[in-house]
């Protein structure tokens, strides 16, 4: 084994690396799969400019390009997928499959060199049969995973991350490594079904099946379509659990991440058999997991298995980087503009709020109403060491510290796709550049100039190889009641919100679009009737005073890591806003830009928009358990309320610490 280490390292080094093509095509469906309305472009096509690109160099410089430094216990070179006999079941891969599409879209060899290790091993790893990864399990160790080595679960993450691989370079060593691999699938499967060693990949099988489907519109191999059926067969039955059952109605049912990567499974499947039943499936899960457990930032209560709409209750980490790549799955194979919406609520509230401004520690739960962040016992389904809603590299539990990294650079991958009608689409917004290859022969490079979701305009720049027709798919979100589409300076078109407009014409270089898409203040109702104030794209939350206090570890560094960071409030959070009719929402939340969008936006001293209210402080709402007490119901009966209003500010979820995103409502005193 040291043998064979030893010449895929070598071979990594010796390796000259494949590099993106600029104009890469993209893979299109074979029957009897269904074309898809938009596809993926390949890794490397689009580059992040602004506040995101500034994301992924914090990436880089923190704990995504460090975390072999970080977390050698686990990530170091005896982990098993480097053939080691460390740690050999998700946390190595969770890893790679963020550090892969992070150095491949910022074309940083140093971060390039760094995955070789990873995929060389992976694929000289594998057997004559078809196997491939770890095969040999090892005895108990704390803070490493050592067993299950032949589970399937760990190997779907491999196999993403090989997928991006290919995608980047056109290695044809990974076409034949899975290839060979399904066919062992397909041989072993049977007797050895996805749960057969742990129950994670029955609940994540829509991974495997994914990859199965994109192998087969590359070779056209019709096994794969068998093992696709079987792969779906043995994968937890979302659909009917959607349908027919009262599972996101029921607390405590199923785990949090699984529902996160599940929640794609009808639709991963629906790519062969293109039922309704799959879609509706997806739209009333959706809607439950909304109704019974959603949260304001955009996710829901699973700390970790499902628990509710308590504004208290935890998110995890890990749900909303899978939640975010579910919904980038299932936006491809729809074209739902509601998918995208909720993709950007997640990626510009949930998301940011829970790793450090240097992306060296994150936290493994965030609360929408979140008053401290201490360790201490909460209301959780599982509590680590009370260590759940602190700042730390290990803190809660070590999966988010592996899984965080592939949210924002798999969200770049998802900013521009090619369209099934042969044009070029903008689903998701960000200032960004894109080279596509259109089928005819015609590349389009496109500039997307915006600091959205801080403002409403987003310029995009085409320019085309040569004059050439095809549409320009846009989105007009569903909170936008009326957007303007202009063209070289002329308005094209004002098209209502909850749709995407197609402009089809003849480009030349240098066709600037201009997309305006204006934002109001409105409000969605919570548990308790409880509100939140939202503008755009953008939650906002009520801004905290916050002390920090770094803690050194002495009690069980192992678990948790040898530090972590504590905030509490210097300011009150205790406010019911005003009960205020829909109409008058404009004079009652007074919206104003704060500074310019800087290249890091995402806390509380960067934040660039605010809003200004007014609010009564409700005495009898305090903490509990070291967090904000139940929300009180809006609107109770003669609730007690301080007599006088005070102005306070709330600044976008996603650049809060601390926050009341969720608030009860109060009458206003006469």
């Amino acid at each position: 084994m040291k043998k064979l280490l030893l010449f895929a390292v070598l071979l990594a080094t010796l390796q000259t690396t494949a590099q993106p093509t600029k104009e890469a095509t993209y893979t299109q469906a074979k029957a009897p799969l269904r074309p898809n309305p938009y596809s993926e472009l390949p890794l490397g096509a689009i580059k992040p400019q602004g506040w995101l690109k500034e994301m992924l160099v914090r990436q880089k410089n923190g704990s995504t390009g460090k975390l072999d430094e970080l977390y050698p216990l686990v990530m170091g070179k005896r982990n098993g997928w480097l053939g080691g006999d460390g740690d050999q079941w998700e946390r190595g891969p969770y890893w790679i499959d963020g550090l892969l599409p992070l150095a491949y879209i910022l074309d940083d060899q140093e971060l390039i060199a760094k995955t070789k290790p990873w995929v060389e091993w992976a694929i000289a790893s594998q057997q004559s049969d078809g196997y491939f990864g770890p095969s040999k399990d090892y005895g108990h160790e704390p803070g490493v995973q050592r067993d299950n080595s032949r589970d399937w679960w760990p190997k779907m993450v491999v196999l993403k991350i090989l997928k991006q691989y290919y995608s980047a370079t056109g290695d044809q060593r990974v076409i034949t490594l899975m290839t060979n691999y399904f066919k062992y699938q397909l041989k072993e499967l049977p007797s050895k079904p996805l749960d057969n060693w742990t129950f994670w990949a029955r609940y994540r099988g829509a991974d495997n099946l994914a990859v199965v489907y994109w192998l087969y519109n590359i070779t056209g191999d019709k096994f794969l379509l068998d093992l696709g059926n079987l792969i779906h067969s043995q994968t937890f039955d979302y659909t009917n659990a959607f349908l027919n059952t009262d599972m996101l109605s029921t607390r405590g049912s199923i785990h949090c991440v699984n529902l996160a990567q599940g929640i794609k499974a009808p639709l991963i499947y629906f790519q062969h058999h293109p039922e309704q039943k799959y879609l509706d499936a997806t739209k009333k899960g959706f809607a439950d997991l909304r109704k019974f457990n959603g949260l304001a930032h955009g996710l829901y209560g699973g700390d970790e298995a499902l628990h509710g709409n308590d504004p208290t209750q935890g998110s995890e980490l890990c749900s909303a980087v899978e939640m975010m790549f579910s919904l980038e799955s299932i936006l491809e194979i729809t074209g739902d503009v509601g998918y995208a919406d909720m993709l950007e609520k997640v990626a510009f509230n949930a998301l940011p709020t829970q790793a450090s401004d240097d992306f060296m520690t994150r936290q493994y739960f965030q609360q929408a109403n979140q008053v401290m962040m201490t360790r201490h016992q909460r209301n959780f389904d599982v509590n680590h060491g009370g260590t759940d809603v602190c700042m730390g590299l290990l803190t809660g539990y070590p999966c988010c510290t592996s899984n965080m990294h592939q949210g924002w650079p798999k969200f770049v991958q998802n900013l521009w796709y090619a369209t099934a009608d042969k044009g070029i689409a903008a689903l998701t917004y960000s200032a960004s550049e894109a080279n596509i290859k259109l089928p005819g022969g015609i590349s389009v490079a496109v500039k997307e100039e915006t600091s959205y979701p801080f403002e409403e305009t987003i310029k995009f720049t085409v320019n085309p190889s040569s004059k050439a027709v095809f549409p320009f798919h846009m989105r007009v979100p569903a909170w936008c009641k009326k957007g303007a589409v202009k063209v070289n300076g002329k308005l094209w078109l004002e098209p209502e919100g909850n749709q995407i407009v197609k402009l089809t014409r003849e480009w030349e270089k240098g066709d600037v679009v201009e997309l305006t898409l204006p934002m109001h203040i409105f409000k969605n109702t919570w548990v308790e009737n409880s509100i939140s104030v939202e503008r755009g794209p953008l939650t906002y939350a009520l801004k905290i005073g916050e002390t920090s206090k770094l803690v050194k570890n002495d009690k069980d560094p192992i678990d948790y890591g040898a530090s972590y960071t504590e905030l509490r409030p210097t300011t009150p959070w205790n406010y019911g806003l005003i009960l205020t009719p829909d109409n008058k929402l404009e004079e009652q939340y007074k919206w104003e830009v704060v500074k310019p969008v800087s290249n890091y936006p995402w806390n509380p001293e960067n934040a660039p928009l605010q809003i200004k209210t007014r609010a009564r402080r409700i005495p009898s709402w305090g903490l509990y358990n070291e967090m904000a007490g139940p929300v009180p119901y809006s609107l109770t009966y003669q609730l007690e309320t301080d007599d006088k209003e005070e102005d306070i500010v709330l600044i976008p979820y996603g650049c809060t610490n601390l926050r009341i995103s969720q608030f009860p409502l109060v009458h206003r005193k006469k």
